[in-house]
This record gives C-alpha cells, sequence and structure tokens, in this order.
C-alpha cells in the first residue's frame, strides 16, 4: 500500500514539472519558428496543459484500465472549473474582457454536448472517438484561422501571451526541455496509472471513481499552478483561456482516447451524475465570464466560493457512493 501511495504521489509531482517543461518547450520551439504568441497560446499551450490528462489516459487504455480515462477526462473538467477557477478567484476576483474567449466558450459547450451525444448509448468506440477527434481538429483549424487574422489587434489575451512565452530561449534549449518533458510526462503517467490501478483494486473502488477523483485532481495541478500565477499577475483572461482550453482537449482527446483500443462500456451514473455536474459547472462559468452589452465578465470571490464549494460536495458525493 505504501509504495502504490508513493507512486501516486511521485506521479502527481514529476507530471507537474514535466508538463510545465513541456510546455515552456514547446512554445518556445514554435515561436523560434516564427509561430505569434497568440496561436501558440490558443494551440500549443492548450495542449500542454492538457498533456497529463492525455497521458495518463492513453497509458490507462493500453494498460486496461480505460475508466481510468474516461473518469480522468470528466473530472479534470470538473477540477478546472470548480477548484481552479473556483480557488483562483478567491485569491482576486477576476475580469475577463477579451473577445477570442467568448468565441471559444461556444465550442466548449459543442465539444460537451458532442461528448454526451456519443455516449448516449453507453458505449464508447472507435466512431465515436473519431467524431470527437474530428471536432477538436476543426477547431484547432479554426483558432489558427483567427490568430493569424488577429495577429496584429489588441485583444488583451494575445499580449498577455506575448508577456508568458519565452522570448530568448534559443532553439536547441527549447527542443532539449521539450524532448526531456515528454519522457517524463510518459514515465510519470506509468508510474501514476500504476499505483492508481492498484489502489482502487485494494480498496474495491472503481477505475472510473479514482480517475474521477484522485486521478482528476492530480492532473489539474498544473492548471492550478498556472492559474494562480496567473491571476497573481492580474492576467485573468489568460488564466480562465487555459482552463477552456484544456477542458477542451480533455474532452475531446482525453475523454475520446480508450475508445481508439477498444470498445469502452459506459456506467450509466457518468451521464446522469458526473457529466450532469460537468455541464452545470461549465454553464455558470460560461455566464460569468462572458462580456454582456460591452461590459466585463467578472468571476467575484463569492462565485469562486460557490464553485469551490460545489467541487467539494462532488467529491463528498463520490467518496459516500462509492
Amino acid at each position: 500500500m505504501l509504495i502504490w501511495t508513493a507512486s501516486i504521489l511521485g506521479g502527481f509531482l514529476l507530471l507537474m514539472w514535466s508538463a510545465d517543461r513541456f510546455v515552456l518547450g514547446a512554445s518556445s520551439v514554435a515561436r523560434n519558428l516564427g509561430v505569434s504568441p497568440l496561436i501558440i497560446g490558443l494551440t500549443v499551450v492548450g495542449f500542454g496543459t492538457s498533456a497529463p490528462e492525455i497521458l495518463v489516459s492513453l497509458i490507462a487504455a493500453i494498460e486496461g484500465n480505460p475508466n481510468i480515462g474516461i473518469g480522468n477526462a470528466i473530472g479534470s473538467n470538473i477540477a478546472n472549473v470548480g477548484l481552479v477557477l473556483g480557488g483562483s478567484a478567491l485569491i482576486s476576483p477576476m475580469l475577463i474582457s477579451s473577445g477570442i474567449i467568448n468565441r471559444e466558450m461556444p465550442f466548449l459547450l459543442l465539444a460537451m454536448m458532442l461528448a454526451l451525444a456519443v455516449i448516449w448509448d453507453q458505449t464508447l468506440d472507435l466512431f465515436d472517438s473519431s467524431i470527437l477527434l474530428a471536432l477538436l481538429l476543426f477547431i484547432l483549424g479554426w483558432m489558427i484561422r483567427k490568430g493569424i487574422q488577429q495577429r496584429n489587434n489588441n485583444d488583451i489575451l494575445q499580449q498577455e501571451f506575448e508577456d508568458e512565452i519565452p522570448s530568448d530561449m534559443t532553439l536547441v534549449t527549447a527542443i532539449f526541455w521539450l524532448l526531456l518533458g515528454i519522457a517524463v510526462l510518459i514515465g510519470s503517467s506509468r508510474l501514476l496509472v500504476w499505483g492508481a490501478s492498484n489502489i482502487a483494486t485494494a480498496f474495491g473502488v472503481s477505475d472510473l471513481v479514482i480517475g474521477l477523483t484522485v486521478v482528476a485532481i492530480g492532473t489539474s495541478l498544473p492548471e492550478l499552478a498556472a492559474s494562480i500565477a496567473s491571476v497573481l499577475k492580474k492576467e485573468y483572461d489568460l488564466a480562465i483561456g487555459n482552463i477552456i482550453g484544456s477542458n477542451i482537449f480533455n474532452i475531446l482527446i482525453v475523454f475520446g482516447v480508450p475508445g481508439f483500443f477498444q470498445t469502452v462500456d459506459i456506467d450509466g451514473t457518468v451521464i446522469s451524475r458526473d457529466m450532469s455536474i460537468m455541464f452545470a459547472l461549465t454553464i455558470v462559468m460560461v455566464f460569468l465570464a462572458s462580456s454582456w452589452k460591452n461590459k466585463s465578465g467578472k468571476i467575484s470571490r463569492i462565485s469562486g466560493g460557490l464553485l469551490l464549494t460545489t467541487f467539494a460536495g462532488y467529491q463528498c458525493i463520490l467518496f459516500l457512493t462509492s
């Protein structure tokens, strides 16, 4: 038991470090190749912050624990809004004024509705996962096109990306951090899945619940660290932009990965309980963060506290019912 717990904790720590190195290396490589900071932020950084979830879901599917990946995808989206956004808003009220974010949020809702539709029959197979991947490719294409069109605009999100993405790192150094980040991500993901699956077996808890709780919270730690850092710098649009981007990748890649390896039976509670909570929290986030009648969106400390309380209540429900 002790070694399984140690492997989970070690996996979390290595995931946080390697995800940061991966994002740093990937964004610096792209910048060295002349890609604009806005496009890097909307695509490379969004993918990078979901790298822990993607690798964990991939390793879990390969090793025969697909429900860890399913739980990880939904649980991470819930954690990103309830824990990460709620906790960040408690530190400082967040004013959201980026037009780009307003245009990204409908894509997140569309991605979740598509995910719900493909598992309505309580199975996830190759065809379902391919549909999710197709939507992701469409969204990425749209983001790149918009990034090119708005290269010279004054959107606040573009300026925040400009400030955060390194411009003084050489290409060789960037490639080194990119490759090292990938290698450690793979190793730490295997370590985490091994410990989590053994803990689940020992306590008689389903892989799904482990994915929704322990694994989801652990793989959301990079987003938590990044959001807190952004909020302390008053880069509120960057903080919520990372959450929205990560959630889109989670639901269209992380959620779909198991279906590429086998047909997965989906527990009915995933739809009735877990996806319902994910939809509810996301809709609240969209309502709070959207600009209305030329007014910036605002996520107050009270709203942050309610999001965090909802997340804590959801975790209690999982604990009591498992």
